[in-house]
């Protein structure tokens, strides 16, 4: 059964068909570096890493072709253009890297008002630059603790994880080609002018995500800013370049000094680094291969080459595009329009991507995650309590990626003890050299595994194969140990880092804790009051434990274990 998948663009399951079934192109959109990513970002990007990881695997078929295969796997880091109003294709509100400045500055002032440090203690909030490469980097610590294969391949190969802020020449080679084209047009005067993109150029407009032109009226469910209409020739033209020489983050460009919408990023970045034919590809690959890491950003298609890129008749451009839903309007929808048009010689029925992913929402505790209601929760939140990664990971990745997962406490300690589970097989044996791999039956349990996976990526059917199988083995083997991670490459848990626990006389203190001098006083407080049998005391003691963030069991050896209580930040 070769991997089926349901394109967003086309409403259906249907088999993956890439260009080539031995060299995918992937492109996910990546985070906007104005604030930590939190867990729902992270369901997202997780998805597509699963996605990719299944791709590679030697139990993937696809086009008649078994694995394993290359993956080229790209995600933009976005550090300018996207705008606090997301559902407006125009871009509406400000800036996120503002937005962030704003609230930078904020938190700082009432961080020295208390007397307490703040992390960015050391950030100029007036600096967008700055701000965004430190979330940039906890973004990127965050994603390799979690297993993005895309992350720890960014530490050597930047070209996979472009920045828009060092892609604005191609933007601007891009919007160059579809003012030429006829397909975006210039208004305003000289000090104020906006590039829009003409939809009415592109037949297909909304057939990703059904807001057709006809349905896109002017304040209709709030998708159409008011502002300019009556420059626009259609009220769902969208935002390409405005000319602002008071923003922050600005370049010159031939309509005047200003900055590049949203949208427009990504048809440069995943052009750039994956719209090449095969040999391009292996020749910079070689290339890769050869030069220092400094000089890798240097890889890729330059402006020029992207402003004369054509791509054959209405031909994919990429093999896989991946999202979350909040992408697939306006977001996805406008990359699609541009990209077509831009690169195809018929942008008629032409689809940008070969197979459009999208990952569903992600609800805490059955409810939407909100700061205000005390569930939201970023990765660091998690770690910093001392949730493995891979629990993390696992809880994140093991509901069907079209279905809204539902994140809760309980969800993770049942992962953690999954992966206690399959840890017990997987170690049961060392992994032999690379150049001595041992070699698997052909096992029921990848049979299963893989029938689940060829299926949409049925995430909880593959888990469940995995489970049976784990609890029928009463002595694990070698060979069990090389299929269990042979799986595992699939599924990315047990190989993630491990946090260690620290140990005090009276106290073990799980990952996420650290042995405090005020709870080591207060758990030998509580040890004195039950040996004088004052349980009460006792009690009243572990309640002020818990009400400063510390949960305690009592273990053999007349310890205590203390961890981080698991409650909303």
């Amino acid at each position: 059964m070769p991997l089926r998948l349901y394109n967003t663009l086309t409403k259906r399951l249907e088999d993956f068909a890439p260009r080539d079934p031995s060299d995918i192109t992937f492109y996910s959109c990546g985070p906007t570096v104005y604030d930590d990513a939190h867990i729902g970002n992270f369901r997202s990007f997780l998805a597509a890493d699963l996605l990719r990881r299944w791709i590679e695997s030697p139990l993937c078929e696809i086009g008649g072709h078994r694995g394993p295969r290359r993956v080229t796997h790209v995600m933009n880091i976005t550090d300018v253009g996207h705008m606090t109003d997301d559902d407006n294709a125009d871009g509406g509100g400000e800036d996120k890297m503002d937005a962030a400045a704003k609230r930078l500055e904020a938190q700082k002032a009432e961080a020295k008002k208390s007397g307490k440090s703040h992390t960015t203690a050391d950030l100029d909030p007036s600096d967008p630059y700055q701000i965004a490469r430190f979330y940039e980097s906890r973004f990127r610590e965050d994603a390799r603790k979690l297993g993005l294969k895309l992350a720890l391949e960014a530490e050597k190969d930047p070209t996979l994880m472009p920045r828009a802020t060092e892609s604005v020449p191609g933007m601007i080679a891009l919007i160059a080609r579809l003012i030429e084209k006829g397909n975006a047009y210039v208004v305003g005067e000289s000090g104020s002018r906006v590039v829009y993109f003409r939809v009415k150029s592109f037949p297909d407009y909304g057939r990703l995500s059904g807001n057709t032109l006809d349905r896109l009226k002017e304040g209709e469910g709030g998708r159409i800013n008011a502002e300019h209409q009556g420059q626009k020739e259609h009220p769902a033209d969208f935002l390409l370049w405005k000319e602002d020489a008071r923003h922050k983050m600005k370049w010159d460009s031939p309509w005047g000094t200003g900055y590049p919408g949203w949208h427009i990023e990504c048809s440069v970045m995943s052009a750039a680094r994956l719209c090449t034919n095969a040999s391009d590809r292996a020749s910079r690959v070689s290339e890769r291969s050869q030069a220092p890491s400094s000089s890798s950003t240097n890889l890729g298609l330059t402006p020029e080459a992207l402003q004369a890129l054509t791509i054959p008749n209405a031909s994919p451009i990429i093999d896989l595009h991946s999202g979350g839903e909040d992408n697939i309007f306006p977001h996805h929808e406008c990359e699609l329009a541009q990209s077509c048009s831009a690169f195809n010689q018929s942008a008629a029925g032409a689809t940008y991507a070969a197979m459009w992913f999208h990952a569903r929402f992600l609800m805490v505790e059955g409810t939407k995650m909100s700061k205000s209601k005390g569930n939201f929760f970023t990765a660091r939140d998690l770690f910093a309590k001392g949730i493995e990664p891979a629990a993390l990971r696992l809880e994140l990745i093991k509901t069907h990626y079209r279905s809204n997962a539902n994140f809760t406490m309980q969800g993770l300690t049942d992962s953690q003890r999954m992966i206690d589970r399959w840890r017990r097989v997987a170690e049961s044996s060392k992994p032999q050299s690379s150049n001595h791999q041992m070699e698997v039956r052909d096992l029921p349990v990848l049979r299963e595994f893989a029938q689940a996976l060829h299926d949409d990526l049925n995430i909880a059917g593959a888990i469940a194969a995995v489970n049976s199988w784990v609890g029928s083995i009463t002595t694990p083997t070698a060979e069990d140990a090389a299929v269990m991670r042979l799986l595992d490459n699939v599924l990315g848990v047990l190989t993630l880092e491990r946090p260690q626990a620290a140990q005090s006389d009276i106290g073990i203190f799980l990952p996420g804790t650290t042995p405090d001098p005020v709870v080591i006083a207060k758990l030998e407080d509580r040890r004195a009051a039950r040996a004088a049998k004052d349980f009460k005391k006792s009690d009243q003691i572990r309640d002020e434990l818990l009400v400063l963030g510390y949960a305690i069991k009592d273990v053999a050896g007349g310890k205590v274990e203390v961890s981080r209580a698991l409650k909303p930040v």
